[in-house]
């Protein structure tokens, strides 16, 4: 990948202006804010709540939630709907033979995924308007501010799922990845010159910065090595013959990542811990007995909020891979189809027996990583009091949406360098049957 490539491929050029504008338009959305909220109360309350759930959902939405902005709600509604759609579809008879229906069942189930995205928004924008009333934030409180909240926080939500659909068909990269990914890349600079201030305070020592500067670009490195890696099955295909030719037998590698499942079982470990601590922050300390205690044992940075972080994560990395990334039913029965085995295993069900057994022992090393690389970030933020939140979860966003990304360009470039072959080509043989001789 070169800028003098980069600079002939005019369409690519063209899809990676309509993406940065469309990303633009988002980034200006999460500046207008919602009628009728007091913005100086609103301010002085996400800084009580930057310590525990503030400062997360303010990075996810790119600091719409804390500037209550008509994307407050961000993109999550559409990630969870989906998510919960996915989940469904492996467990549902009905859902898996329409999945396998081909254009048209997609279309039916995306569908179904917008009314789940209408669905969970509505009841979020309604529990967040409840809370900015129940907190004092807003100017008039009643129903009249309530619809208001609602209607512009869902609508704000479907208008972000709109563009995250133009820019995968018309743009460069999964749209939905890229705008949270943007909504986490924004709000890193100033979360960094914070960071950076409190050393120039003397609140941090230098050997702090550096160290933590130091773990992070290594475990960039660390989440870029693993979500690379790679468990290859050798698979065999026997001779064939096509007419009165046959033709040998070729072979091919299944791969299998050691991180199926990407960054989705963070993201459900931490919706779930995130539970407890979302009630208590917007209930203005209102809470029972039973809460007070639930959040005196699973606080951030507490031993049993690490454990039960770990653990769920453990879970849903072996649940979400083996019902949805990677079936390995339908992997052998594909495998089968086309003819294909692995070398001493029968085709079927033993096949779908040996590679359960594989993806198994690989999922112990990729929850265990998945699980270091979240965990580790919230013992150091806790740990050396760092006042910004840059978690395993934003790093695993961040470095797959980049690697992502990069991918699609190259095969953008790639492709243009083939269609400039083939038009050469063409052109040399146009001129070549012009200076042949005629035939007699």
């Amino acid at each position: 990948m070169s800028w003098a490539a980069l600079g002939k491929a005019t369409e690519l050029r063209q899809r990676i202006l309509f993406t940065l504008g469309l990303l633009i338009v988002y980034r200006l959305g999460t500046y207008i804010p919602v009628p009728g909220i007091d913005g100086q109360a609103l301010r002085d309350f996400m800084e009580q709540a930057s310590a525990g759930i503030g400062g997360i959902l303010t990075m996810f939405t790119g600091g719409a939630l804390g500037r209550m902005g008509i994307f407050a709600l961000g993109i999550m509604p559409y990630i969870s709907a989906s998510i919960i759609v996915q989940l469904m579809t492996a467990m549902v008879p009905q859902l898996e033979q329409l999945k396998k229906e081909g254009e048209q069942g997609r279309k039916k189930i995306n569908q179904y995924t917008r009314y789940g995205t209408v669905l969970l928004a509505t009841f979020q924008a309604y529990g967040l308007a409840v809370s900015l009333e129940a907190g004092g934030l807003a100017h008039d409180p009643g129903w009249f501010f309530r619809a208001a909240v609602v209607i512009t926080l869902v609508g704000g939500t479907m208008f972000l799922m709109w563009l995250g659909e133009q820019i995968t068909a018309r743009g460069v990269g999964n749209g939905i990845s890229l705008i949270i990914f943007v909504g986490i890349i924004a709000e890193v600079p100033a979360a960094l010159a914070q960071f950076l201030a409190s050393g120039r305070s003397g609140a941090i020592s230098p050997a702090v910065i550096i160290g933590v500067l130091v773990m992070m670009i290594l475990i960039v490195g660390f989440v870029v090595f693993m979500e690379r890696a790679l468990r290859k099955i050798h698979i065999q295909y026997p001779r064939r013959q096509v007419g009165m030719k046959v033709y040998d037998g070729g072979s091919s590698h299944l791969p299998i990542k050691v991180n199926p499942s990407g960054v989705i079982p963070a993201i459900f470990a931490s919706s779930l811990l995130l539970l407890p601590t979302t009630i208590a922050t917007f209930s203005g300390g209102n809470t029972g007995p039973v809460m007070s205690t639930i959040l005196a044992y699973f606080g951030p940075g507490q031993p049993l909020y690490l454990l039960f972080f770990a653990s769920m994560i453990v879970f849903f990395a072996y649940f979400y891979t083996e019902n949805v990334a990677f079936k390995t039913e339908d992997v052998a029965d594909n495998l089968k189809n086309q003819n294909g085995f692995v070398p001493g295993i029968r085709p079927g069900p033993k096949t779908a027996e040996y590679l359960d057994y594989v993806v198994r022992r690989v999922l112990v090393l990729g929850s265990a990583y998945l699980a270091a690389v979240c965990l580790f970030p919230e013992i150091l933020r806790n740990q050396l009091a760092i006042p910004f939140y840059f978690g395993g979860t934003s790093v695993l966003i961040v470095v797959s949406v980049t690697m992502d990304t990069i991918q699609q360009v190259q095969s953008h470039l790639l492709a243009h360098q083939y269609e400039g072959l083939i038009e050469r080509s063409q052109l040399r043989g146009k001129k070549r049957s012009r200076k042949a001789p005629a035939r007699r």
